[in-house]
């Protein structure tokens, strides 16, 4: 398969960062993942009004939020008035330590603590029973729901765009866009939005951080997915063999997204 160059596809935003449209990439037996129906982003705490109204207009009728209980209850959503769509989230924690918080020691967060610290979040996902389940859960939710559906957690490029890649495997995109939709993060416009909404928890933790430490763990590195590819492979021998054991994404249910994503 060919992989293609994707067009901007991020949604202008007041106060949520990373919206954007993870559809239109090259997939299975020459289709395409179909745009309009797949959305992706971070929290929606700060949402102005016209962040509303655009969510309200791409006819999101699921929500997958990924973060855990704390996480929801500290930066509650704002809805539409309009609001209608179902939100599928976990009762507990997703994660024990969501890299907008402190929560390590307060050693100085160098480049490469940031770093080790976002790898170690990559290696422990594919084995993070809440995450098993919200991504199982998702899965489910996309082959049985009708309308469009947006993922997110807080930043919306962890556990989110591991999410957005699971699925666009199981579409058969090349890996090379998967990749490259999964590292679409640096580019969102809206960075200046999560370092408001998290960098004076950080500092408020760890003090000055450094610029790279900061870009390491509020931006995504191609290696931080290819941890977690790694990590799935050895212990399941493939991405596919995990996505039908773990997640209960078989040749079944794969035929069954293909048939309503691709076009």
């Amino acid at each position: 398969m060919i992989r293609e160059t994707k067009l901007d596809p991020f949604l202008p935003t007041d106060g949520i960062h990373n919206l954007r449209d993870y559809g239109g990439y090259a997939a299975a037996d020459g289709g395409h993942v179909r745009g309009g129906l797949l959305f992706r982003s971070g929290q929606h705490m700060e949402a102005s009004d016209e962040d509303l109204d655009t969510i309200q207009s791409l006819d999101i009728r699921t929500i997958v939020d990924l973060r855990g209980l704390s996480e929801r209850t500290s930066f509650p959503c704002r809805r539409h008035d309009e609001f209608g769509a179902d939100v599928i989230a976990f009762d507990g924690e997703t994660t024990s330590s969501p890299p907008h918080e402190g929560g390590w020691d307060k050693e100085d967060m160098t480049a490469e603590r940031a770093r080790q610290r976002m790898l170690s979040v990559y290696t422990r996902m594919p084995v993070n029973p809440a995450m098993i389940e919200m991504f199982s859960r998702y899965f489910k939710a996309l082959e049985t729901r009708e309308g469009g559906s947006l993922v997110h957690c807080f930043a919306g490029k962890d556990r989110t765009g591991i999410a957005a890649s699971l699925l666009l495997h199981v579409l058969g995109a090349h890996k090379d866009d998967v990749v490259a939709e999964f590292m679409r993060t640096n580019d969102a416009p809206t960075q200046h939005i999560l370092e408001r909404q998290s960098l004076p928890r950080m500092e408020a933790h760890y003090g000055e951080i450094e610029p790279e430490a900061i870009r390491n763990l509020m931006g995504v590195r191609e290696e931080y997915i290819e941890r977690y590819w790694s990590e799935v492979t050895r212990d399941h021998g493939s991405v596919d063999a995990y996505l039908e054991n773990s997640l209960g994404v078989d040749d079944t249910r794969k035929a069954r997204l293909r048939e309503r994503f691709l076009t």
